[in-house]
């Protein structure tokens, strides 16, 4: 009886989470997924190169509990900006932004380590593909940066601030995926 109350609890918990964070479930799912990925071709490439280590393992995944709790971090100052908004009269709904950016820069992140480890195993990778998620975690980031701008902006009382303002009047896609603006190229793997 009191693991099927534990259990329920649990369900209910998790329930609830995900119909208050419905935005975010998704990336999170991706994100669970890339990061076991990751610690599977990165134990694999460890092995291959005879490097192989459990307290380099181990501290892999607490580097992962890490990501979790980064976002953990997101989520709470997506609240506390939804809250103060709420207090001035503003409603912003289910405000998610800086949970779901860091949910998905992590994701790259990991992409990119990803594909690493599958490098260092010997798999051959097309270029494109190294470059365009290298692109898409920049994209990443520099949409954060645009929305952290944007929040200290209206604070200083510049009401205008346009987080969008790389993007295209059209909705076109951000300067990141412009290849003659790139000052990287892409690794030889």
């Amino acid at each position: 009886m009191k693991d099927f109350a534990i259990k329920g609890l649990v369900t209910v918990i998790f329930a609830g989470a995900a119909a208050y964070f419905h935005q975010l479930v998704g990336p999170l799912i991706v994100l669970a997924i890339v990061m076991v990925a990751d610690y599977i071709t990165g134990m694999t490439a460890a092995w291959a190169s005879g490097t192989l280590n459990s307290r380099v393992g181990v501290m892999g995944i607490v580097k992962k509990v890490g990501y979790l709790f980064a976002v953990a971090v997101a989520v709470v100052v997506d609240y506390v900006i939804t809250t103060a908004a709420a207090g001035t009269g503003m409603d912003l709904g289910n405000f998610h932004i800086f949970g779901l950016l860091v949910t998905i820069w992590f994701t790259l992140n990991e992409c990119i380590s990803i594909l690493e480890n599958l490098s260092e195993i010997g798999v051959p990778l097309p270029g494109f593909l190294v470059t365009i998620v290298k692109r898409l975690k920049k994209s990443a980031e520099k949409t954060g940066d645009a929305h952290a701008g944007d929040v200290n902006d209206a604070a200083a009382g510049k009401p205008d601030a346009n987080p969008y303002a790389e993007f295209g009047a059209d909705g076109s896609l951000p300067s990141p995926f412009d290849v003659e603006n790139q000052d990287d190229h892409p690794p030889d793997v």
